[in-house]
């Protein structure tokens, strides 16, 4: 559904984007992570036909970012929440969604049914009179994305969509996410939020300028780090430590009675283990598999 192959912008002298090669298949929840000035905001702009590309391919669809024949029908499958929602303070929640519903050309039948479904969905439609401009940042985000929702795209954009939310306003929205993800949508999310992208999101990629990694976020955590497999021993010594360094196989930690160890397969190499430790004495209480959160591998790729 989107694809992009050697993808790059530059600002001048800045190269805020470089050679972006990506693919999101239709109906996935895709997560793009990096820290600030990382160029997800451009990527997205740029894929959204908001901004030109400097140079490499991307499309949407059957369609090419960039071909002047294609713009306007990308425009149409995709909606865009941005990182300012830009609503119309001055109109009620209803006619800020009838105007864009107007711009996108719906029929006056189809706006109305868009308008109460997206309304009800997101628990604004008995708010649906009152400006928009009297709404808290919560109601505003939430109406900021039935408005990109509202002409019914295949591909959603969002950029940050629970940023400066409150926690009850933010579930809300992860909700709202999962829900659309149900329709089988395709959603591109930008968020500073590992949390989220790890609750949510199928996939992720992670950027700084270059794309530096991407997959599952369960790949992902286990290719940065391996799997790092707890023995709990009633002491752990140091002829425990040598027996299973001598194995090969790394060791984080040995503390007390507790001793950590990175293994690629632990179905094969933890009976291994055991077996080595048992070997010089001491008595195995149990064994469990540490998980490494997203947030440790995004901090560990992007600090390089």
């Amino acid at each position: 559904m989107i694809d992009t192959e050697n993808l790059t912008k530059d600002f001048g002298h800045l190269r805020a984007v470089d050679n972006v090669s990506l693919h999101v298949d239709e109906g996935e929840v895709f997560g793009f992570l990096g820290p600030n000035g990382a160029g997800k905001t451009t990527t997205v702009r740029m894929l959204a036909c908001l901004i030109s590309k400097t140079s490499g391919k991307a499309s949407i669809g059957n369609f090419e970012v960039g071909n002047g024949s294609d713009q306007e029908k990308i425009r149409g499958m995709v909606g865009l929440l941005t990182e300012n929602v830009g609503l119309y303070d001055e109109l009620s929640a209803y006619d800020n969604l009838d105007f864009y519903g107007r711009f996108y050309k719906l029929s006056l039948q189809k706006r109305q049914e868009q308008i109460k479904y997206f309304l009800k969905l997101l628990g604004l439609w008995e708010k649906r009179f009152q400006p928009a401009g009297t709404f808290s940042k919560g109601m505003k985000q939430k109406l900021a994305i039935a408005r990109a929702l509202i002409h019914d795209p295949k591909v959603l954009f969002l950029d940050e969509p629970t940023a400066n939310l409150d926690p009850e306003a933010s579930k809300t929205v992860r909700d709202f996410i999962l829900e659309l993800k149900k329709e089988k949508r395709t959603i591109f999310l930008n968020t500073h939020l590992l949390d989220e992208a790890e609750k949510i999101c199928d996939r992720v990629a992670i950027l700084k300028t270059k794309l530096i990694a991407e997959g599952s976020p369960q790949d992902l955590r286990r290719s940065a780090s391996g799997r790092r497999i707890k023995f709990q021993v009633r002491q752990v010594d140091d002829a425990i430590v040598l027996i299973v360094k001598k194995l090969g196989f790394q060791v984080i930690e040995s503390t007390g009675n507790t001793l950590l160890v990175n293994v690629n397969d632990p179905e094969k190499e933890n009976p291994i283990i055991l077996k080595a430790i048992e070997a010089v004495g001491a008595e195995v209480q149990f064994i469990t598999e540490v998980s490494t959160s997203l947030e440790d591998v995004y901090l560990k790729l992007v600090r390089g």
